[in-house]
Formats: structure tokens, C-alpha cells, sequence
């Protein structure tokens, strides 16, 4: 099962191994909750290993990434702090995509992109090695159109647009102007031939008028509610109901 969207779906498994890690009996399985999800129509599946291990292990990236030989038509993506651990990830598994956040080891959740020219140069090293490795690279970002061109000039392949503030805005007065600036970055990335993914916070609720307005959104990619949703319906149920929410976007 697909969705008729163009914008694809990559389930972030994070918050299944956290509430695993919060006894010592292995469930709920994080393999499951992949295998599930891609076999509900779920185009992808993504994790974001840290380094204190606070939910994905790397036994994790390890099973996850046998699995997903399995599937060979979904994306595997590893995102995280490339000056952590996660470039050993990388360069052992080759996931088809990596994302670089630039996370500290005890941040709470992502919540802020890169910044430009600041961290171009200690960037470029890494996307290149991705690259020479056969990895998609796209890297974390604020929708701040004018940091576009730096992105592109060090060669990664796409941009996560980091969607916080928009879900904080959502249904407010203000989101409108918000999501202007989300829809101007895309265009600013498209025109550079950037691809365009989006993630943080989005939900059954907002994301049909994301995804609808923001141009050329190859890929979001959703955990904490996701997850949460699956704990009521169950995660083939939920996976479902996120790509019903894509094909109305693209049916509007």
C-alpha cells in the first residue's frame, strides 16, 4: 500500500525504543514497530541514534538495518550530530539518506537548524565523505530562504525544513505569515535543484495543510505523534491515517 501523495512518509521509531529502554524486557520491539509500519504503506523509516542511547541503540541501527534490505523500495534514514557517533553509522550501514541536526549530546529534542557561514566548513568534509560513500545528504534547517544558497554551495542534497514553528502556530493568526516563510524556503531550495523535506512536531491535524501549500515536499518525516496515535489505534491504523492526510493534501 501507497500513497497517491508525492510527498512520502518515513516513521521515526525513536519513541518506541524509548518507552523499551524504560524497562529491561525488550518490548515494545523496535523492529516490530518498523516492520509493521512498512508493511502498512509507512515509505520510510528513520531514527536518530544520540549518543547517550535514551531511546535508539546501536543494536538498533544494526537489526533496522537488515531489515530494511528487506525493503528494498523504502528509505532507511539516519539522522543526528555528524561530530557524534553517527558518522561511524553511516559509513557501515550506507543508509540511503542521512540527516545532519546539529544536536548537543543531552539536548532534549531537536530545535534549532544549522547556521550559515558558521558551519559550512566543518560540514563540508562530512557531506563529501557521504557523498563519495553513495548517501543522500540533507541537513536540518530553519526556513530561512537566504541560507539556501550556503546549503547548496557545500553540497548536500536537500534540506529538512524544521516544521516547530509552524506546528506551535497552527490554527493561530500568526500561522499563516509562519507558513510563508517555510513556503518561500522551498521555493528558494527548488530553484538552487535542492530537495525539500520537513519534520518536528507535525501531526494528523496540521500536516494536510503543510504539505498542500509548502512546494515540492519530497518527504516528512514524523515520530513523537505518530507514535503517540499509534499507542491508541495501533501503529498499521496510524501509519494509514498519516498517509490518508498526505493524499489530501495533494487532493486539495
Amino acid at each position: 500500500m501507497t500513497s497517491n501523495s508525492s510527498t512520502a512518509l518515513s516513521v521515526n521509531v525513536n519513541k518506541v525504543a524509548l518507552l523499551r529502554n524504560s524497562r529491561h524486557l525488550g518490548i515494545p520491539s523496535v523492529l516490530k514497530a518498523a516492520q509493521i509500519c512498512l508493511e502498512a504503506g509507512a515509505h520510510g523509516i528513520t531514527i536518530h541514534p544520540r549518543p547517550d542511547e535514551r531511546h535508539i541503540r546501536a543494536t538498533d541501527v544494526v537489526d533496522l538495518a537488515k531489515l530494511m534490505q528487506q525493503w528494498p523500495d523504502r528509505e532507511f534514514n539516519i539522522e543526528g550530530n555528524p561530530f557524534h557517533q553517527l558518522m561511524d553509522f553511516v559509513r557501515t550501514y550506507r543508509p540511503h539518506q542521512v540527516t545532519f541536526v546539529p544536536d548537543s549530546e543531552g539536548q532534549f529534542t531537536s530545535d534549532h537548524g544549522w547556521s550559515f557561514p558558521k558551519d559550512a566548513k566543518k560540514l563540508k568534509p562530512l557531506i563529501d565523505e557521504c557523498k563519495t560513500l553513495g548517501v543522500r545528504v540533507s541537513l536540518f534547517m530553519d526556513p530561512e530562504p537566504a541560507q539556501m544558497p550556503d546549503v547548496k554551495q557545500i553540497g548536500a542534497d536537500r534540506v529538512e525544513l524544521y516544521t516547530e514553528p509552524y506546528a506551535a502556530t497552527y490554527g493561530t493568526e500568526a500561522n499563516q505569515a509562519c507558513l510563508a516563510q517555510y513556503v518561500n524556503t522551498a521555493r528558494a531550495a527548488l530553484e538552487l535543484g535542492l530537495g525539500v523535506n520537513a519534520g518536528h512536531d507535525l501531526n494528523q491535524d496540521n500536516l494536510p495543510k503543510f504539505a498542500q501549500t509548502v512546494p515540492g515536499l519530497l518527504e516528512v518525516s514524523i515520530g513523537h505523534a505518530l507514535i503517540a496515535d499509534a499507542l491508541e489505534l495501533g501503529y498499521a491504523a496510524t501509519v494509514q491515517a498519516y498517509l490518508k492526510a498526505l493524499r489530501r493534501s495533494s487532493s486539495n
